[in-house]
């Protein structure tokens, strides 16, 4: 039996693509890449970026840690996301997340461009920015395609996982696989042309959405695991609510380990 064992990305905040202000920034004159100074996202947007003028900016409503903005340009829009207290490590980790699931080709993700300092302190992240439909989509496809991520992807830094979890996996052969963590209702949509995709990079296990899909196609074991880190992250996160389903499933396997 061939087990594959998940190394769940996971995310700095939970946010939205879509804007819930009704309102928008309008830059007087277009930024020309010229006047471009100690502002490291316009910076990027107008060389890298490949765009000549940022014609506006409006808010991104939905999230709970960062500061999110749409980015309108000539050469398309972007979507930026900034914390003035904390550095590029948070951004980094979700870049790389974000990468590693862009680049299996298989469940909607918006692509990573740049994260870096800002100059008064923080940090930011630039990526792709993906018009949302107006459905989320087919649920059906959606857990395939996770399906297809977790067959798509070896981890090699679940090996950590497997040192620490064998005695679980008796007479198994383990292949650590990338996914999803915290998808539920909230963190799922479909892009304009009806595709799924996923806001956040997280785990299909979690909250049961496409679950049923994604089990038709591939063998998922060990569910409580997965379970577990996101109880534990909630727990540090939110607190005590989520203290006794945690210790739920310590308490299964330490008796299983006893055993």
């Amino acid at each position: 039996m061939v087990a594959q064992l998940g190394v769940i990305s996971s995310t700095s905040s939970c946010h939205l693509f879509r804007s819930s202000h009704p309102f928008s920034i309008r830059l007087q004159k277009p930024m020309a890449m010229a006047t471009v100074s100690t502002d490291p996202v316009r910076e990027w947007i107008l060389s890298e970026g490949k765009a000549s003028q940022i014609t506006g900016i409006s808010p991104v409503g939905g999230g709970c840690i960062n500061l999110a903005s749409r980015y309108n340009t000539d050469a398309g829009s972007f979507f930026v996301k900034t914390n003035r207290s904390i550095g590029p490590e948070m951004f980094e980790g979700e870049a790389l997340g974000l990468r590693a699931m862009y680049e299996t080709k298989s469940i909607r993700v918006p692509q990573p461009f740049k994260v870096g300092a800002l100059p008064t302190g923080g940090s930011y992240i630039i990526m792709e920015f993906i018009e949302f439909g107006s459905s989320r989509g087919d649920q059906s496809l959606l857990g395939r395609k996770l399906a297809e991520m977790h067959k798509a992807t070896k981890s090699e830094n679940g090996q950590r996982l497997v040192k620490n979890l064998g005695a679980l996996f008796e007479d198994v052969t383990i292949e650590p696989c990338l996914l999803h963590g915290d998808l539920w209702s909230g963190n799922i949509s479909s892009d304009k042309n009806g595709e799924p995709m996923d806001i956040m990079k997280q785990n299909s296990e979690c909250h049961g959405v496409p679950v049923s899909e994604a089990r038709s196609t591939m063998p998922i074991l060990r569910r409580d695991v997965y379970l577990l880190y996101h109880y534990l992250n909630h727990y540090n996160l939110f607190g005590s609510g989520y203290r006794s389903s945690a210790m739920s499933i310590i308490d299964d396997y330490l008796r299983m380990l006893k055993a």
